[in-house]
């Protein structure tokens, strides 16, 4: 057994897949020498070397362009975007080139390309660099979208993401870099993207939730517990592929429905989730879908305002009453 961060687990992942092929390279802005701003990728320059990890200029469209040439050329480039918040300075690059070569080729290329960014809130980083960006990139047809929320999957998900022959983004949630679990080292291996997973069994409730939310999720259903009401908890881990399946047969189970998102309601990736309640899961619902999620708010850089706009373990254990009492 061995105890290991959600921070370990980037690196290492980047770490094993740099060693299992030669291909693999790794470039972004202060990740060779500097290991990053969130220390996620020190020694990997004094291992790779500065052909293998490579530091950018800042310019995000520029080094998201050179990872796509890459990537057409024989090499799997990880580039990572050092803030989610930064994905729109590149977003040409993402939505239409990267998301479309494979498909404008007839199948000629293929881009295996991973693009790493931190995202989320609570750490105080203010409205410009606190966002869950997820919900921006669903609409960009030819991109897979990773949210990794447990330390076995960060390793897992990013592994699989780099040996994909596909376009995938991998955002990692900056507040559980310092999260930790104990696990078999054997555990560590390569997670399959397209499948979600049930945190808490549960019979009364689907709760469905990724990263920060999620766990959140899981405090607020031992919460409900003591309440006699019985929670289950989905972490979605991939949102594009999506696992309609696993959220369908809980919804069939429970026949309730909360979603919670860290993200503004407009747009929010929990749309699609209630759409696919509506439109394939309506006759097993008995009380309406609820979203717990940011409303309109801004991140605020201040901390008790911060912590205002995020779902917290009260709120989403009231939208959870709410939804039993409906």
């Amino acid at each position: 057994m061995i105890k290991l961060t959600y921070r370990d687990a980037v690196r290492r992942a980047l770490a094993d897949a740099l060693r299992a092929d030669e291909n693999v390279i790794f470039f972004g802005e202060d990740v060779a020498e500097a290991g990053g701003v969130f220390k996620v990728t020190p020694g990997l320059y004094e291992e790779f070397g500065g052909e293998r990890v490579m530091d950018t200029p800042i310019s995000e469209e520029a080094f998201i362009g050179a990872a796509l040439g890459a990537a057409i050329t024989g090499m799997r480039p990880v580039a990572e975007l050092m803030f989610a918040d930064f994905v729109p300075v590149a977003m040409d690059q993402i939505a239409n080139q990267i998301a479309k070569y494979r498909y404008m080729s007839g199948g000629q290329f293929i881009v295996p390309l991973t693009i790493r960014a931190a995202q989320g809130a609570g750490a105080g980083f203010g409205t410009q660099h606190s966002q869950c960006v997820e919900s921006w990139l669903l609409n960009i047809p030819g991109i897979k979208i990773v949210v990794p929320g447990t330390v076995k999957d960060m390793y897992g998900l990013l592994r699989t993401a780099i040996d994909d022959n596909n376009p995938v983004i991998v955002l990692e949630h900056k507040v559980l870099y310092n999260y930790a679990e104990e696990i078999d080292e054997a555990e560590l291996t390569h997670v399959p993207l397209g499948k979600a997973a049930v945190r808490r069994v549960g019979k009364d409730i689907t709760v469905v939730a990724t990263q920060l939310m999620m766990h959140r999720s899981l405090d607020a259903a031992e919460r409900l517990a003591g309440e006699g009401i019985d929670c289950e908890v989905i972490d979605l881990r991939t949102m594009i592929p999506l696992d309609e399946e696993t959220i369908l047969e809980s919804i069939a189970k429970t026949g309730r429905l909360v979603i919670v998102e860290e993200a503004p309601h407009a747009g929010g990736w929990g749309a699609d989730i209630a759409a696919l309640a509506a439109d394939k899961g309506i006759y097993w619902l008995d009380a309406p879908v609820k979203r717990v999620n940011m409303g309109g708010a801004l991140i605020a850089y201040s901390p008790p305002l911060e912590d205002e706009v995020v779902p917290n373990v009260s709120r989403i254990a009231d939208a959870i009453r709410a939804v039993m009492r409906a």
